[in-house]
């Protein structure tokens, strides 16, 4: 009786999973879903790049004004007859503290920077899926309705339901090359500093 009982329950679930899966609605109804996903996915590329581009602003604002600050600290070390070599350990105790705040809001920035693109190239990947979807449905249309006047078929679901895209792993290999570029910049110009201060105050 059990048995029964639950081959029945089997049958009916793979027959609703199976009818769920083949899903259909009218051919407008799937041009309607699809025109708004493009809508919100392109609304979306559009705001994160303005994002993107108001990040790369203020990193420009944080270079400016950490060059500004080394320019001060090399004119001080110049115009200075105070400091002798003994001295030097305070002006490069200064230079690696303002390198290591400088270092962690250039990071902060960078992190959110590559977080935006990040999104924006997955907005862009599922633009591009839902705008493939769209043409793909409206040449079918045609078609049809070339053959049928009226050609009002019924979509099935995997031709409307988009999934949210996102890109593949090698698509991050992008910002690690970002991070070393900046961070090995930064670097170069510790070393520049410090060696700078150190030939100025004590050769």
């Amino acid at each position: 009786m059990s048995r029964g009982f639950q081959f029945r329950v089997d049958a009916t679930m793979a027959e609703y999973e199976s009818s769920h899966h083949n899903y259909t609605i009218p051919k407008e109804t799937a041009l309607q879903a699809l025109n708004t996903i493009i809508q919100l996915h392109f609304e979306k590329t559009l705001e994160k790049k303005r994002a993107v581009d108001l990040q790369k602003k203020e990193l420009w604002k944080l270079f400016q004004f950490f060059f500004l600050f080394l320019a001060l600290v090399f004119t001080a070390q110049v115009q200075s007859t105070r400091l002798q070599c003994r001295h030097c350990w305070v002006p490069i105790g200064l230079l690696s503290l303002s390198h290591l705040i400088f270092y962690v809001s250039v990071a902060q920035t960078l992190r959110c920077i590559n977080g935006f693109k990040y999104q924006r190239r997955c907005h862009k990947l599922t633009l591009g899926l839902a705008t493939e979807r769209l043409r793909q449905i409206r040449m079918r249309m045609s078609s049809s309705s070339s053959v049928v006047a009226g050609g009002g078929e019924d979509v099935l679901r995997d031709d409307y339901e988009i999934h949210y895209q996102e890109p593949p792993d090698t698509y991050f290999g992008k910002f690690k090359r970002n991070w070393a570029l900046h961070f090995g910049f930064l670097i170069l110009i510790y070393i520049f500093m410090v060696s700078s201060s150190v030939v100025l105050l004590c050769f």
